[in-house]
């Protein structure tokens, strides 16, 4: 048995603004606790390293900062080349009042908008099992079916929390497919949610059908999160399209309630929470197979939920689906949460449910359990050289022409 204790689901789906849950709301959230914390300063100096550093203009990690610590003023600095520790996301407060140093603490943005240590504190885990296997088998011993594990442990109260989720993922379609033009940033990319909506195939099949509604939907929230709009990390800002396009789609042609869509939320959250605690969701620690290949996993995960699928048949799901992004590097071009991460969305949202069609036929004889693949994508993420870990030094990034305006 696993000792670790996972957080709350409400830990792993937060509702905000992109367009990075690590670059952005973390140290939005690191930057108002330490307002709170310190609220004689009257300046500051934020140092970031790492990741941050190397992302940050792009992500707009220094705009947040300088934001969210309004009215003190004072200078963000980025530093390229100090090694980090711990975590690849690394940055130091400076807290000053009247001219003299206040305060100084060194703060982690871990992913998912969470940051560590937590000023407020998150609380101790409330989840005793930490892996699938020895939830499942929990679940087994009191049939239960895996939302109703995330009942047992967070209480009915955890359900009005996801609604509120879901009311917040499908706002986040309808204005992403509400919308056209050119995102900010300056790499000039077009979004095009709206068009893979309206721009139906004349003798389109069912299946070119789904493929175009759930990429659109895909499209449309990560645009939405390019272009610094609200949405649900799930798990991160920059894999927020999967797992709502998946849901959105199979609500609209299968008719499932929004209590069933909630309970599909409740599995894929632990799912997901699953991921964060034994491995990570951390671009900028294991790459993009931290992200998006998490996100898929959720979302084929939140699919066998909705179908009724057996625990093999959800271990299966969620294992193909992560287990075919290993290796995936994180190189967004200019450090912007655009090219390749919008694009990925839909693929992953499409694999899902190709994972959901293998796991119908084949989760009598598969071999590799999804406890296995999540340590796997953890050692492999770590493996990877730097420039395939949110630097933006590698990859399309190092190879497409794009200089900042």
């Amino acid at each position: 048995m696993n000792d670790k204790k996972m957080l709350s689901i409400r830990e792993l789906y937060r509702i905000g603004r992109g367009p990075s849950s690590s670059h952005t709301m973390g140290p939005e959230r690191a930057s108002l606790q330490m307002k709170k914390k310190y609220p004689d300063a009257d300046g500051y100096r934020v140092m970031l390293y790492g990741s941050l550093a190397m992302t940050g203009e792009g992500h707009g990690t220094d705009r947040v900062i300088r934001e969210t610590l309004s009215p003190l003023t004072g200078e963000v600095v980025f530093d390229r080349k100090t090694p980090t520790e711990r975590h690849p996301n690394m940055m130091d407060f400076t807290l000053f009042k009247k001219g003299k140093e206040l305060a100084r603490e060194r703060v982690w943005s871990i992913g998912g908008g969470a940051i560590f240590p937590d000023c407020e504190g998150c609380g101790e885990g409330i989840y005793p099992l930490s892996t699938f296997h020895d939830i499942a088998r929990e679940c087994a011993a009191n049939n239960l079916r895996l939302w109703q594990y995330a009942e047992a442990i967070e209480g009915k109260e955890l359900f009005p929390y996801l609604e509120k989720v879901w009311g917040a993922m499908k706002a986040s379609i309808n204005r992403g497919l509400s919308v056209r033009g050119v995102l900010p940033g300056g790499l000039g990319t077009e979004r095009r949610a709206q068009i893979i909506y309206q721009k139906k195939h004349i003798d389109e099949s069912p299946q070119t059908r789904e493929n175009r509604l759930v990429s659109s939907y895909a499209f449309a929230v990560g645009e939405e999160n390019a272009a610094g709009g609200v949405i649900v990390t799930a798990p991160t800002c920059g894999s927020s399209g999967v797992l709502p396009a998946v849901l959105r789609y199979m609500q609209e042609s299968r008719g499932f309630s929004d209590a069933e869509i909630l309970h599909a939320l409740a599995a894929a959250g632990v799912i997901g929470n699953i991921i964060k605690t034994n491995a990570s969701i951390s671009g900028a620690e294991c790459g993009c197979q931290a992200e998006i290949g998490s996100a898929c996993s959720m979302a084929a995960a939140a699919l066998a939920e909705l179908f009724g699928m057996g625990f093999d048949q959800m271990d299966y799901a969620a294992e193909v689906a992560i287990e075919h992004h290993l290796g995936l590097t994180c190189d967004p071009i200019g450090g912007l949460v655009q090219i390749p991460c919008i694009e990925r969305n839909a693929v992953a949202a499409m694999r899902a449910i190709n994972a959901l069609s293998l796991a119908n036929f084949l989760a009598d004889s598969h071999k590799i359990s999804f406890d296995l693949v999540v340590k796997t994508m953890y050692n492999t993420g770590t493996d990877l050289p730097l420039g395939y870990r949110e630097t933006s030094s590698g990859g399309l990034a190092k190879y497409y022409p794009f200089e900042k305006n």
